[in-house]
């Protein structure tokens, strides 16, 4: 006569340990993100910034020099 479920951890303790190493796999995606991720896009972003605000800077002089002296 076989066995249902087969001998070993029970059904509760699979489950048990699948948990754990989806937390265990989360714990190490976000840590992942923090140190790798994170940090490349600020570095992008900052010089994003710095590219339009020097393009910005450009456009309120054009207009300026299009609008000729004021007064």
């Amino acid at each position: 006569m076989s066995s249902y479920p087969p001998p070993g951890p029970g059904i509760g303790e699979q489950i048990e340990d699948v948990i754990a190493r989806i937390q265990f796999e989360v714990r190490q995606a976000a840590q992942y993100v923090n140190d790798a991720i994170v940090p490349q896009v600020r570095s992008e972003s900052i010089a994003a910034m710095r590219s339009l605000s020097e393009t910005l800077k450009n456009l309120a002089d054009k207009i300026d020099r299009r609008q000729g002296p004021r007064g």
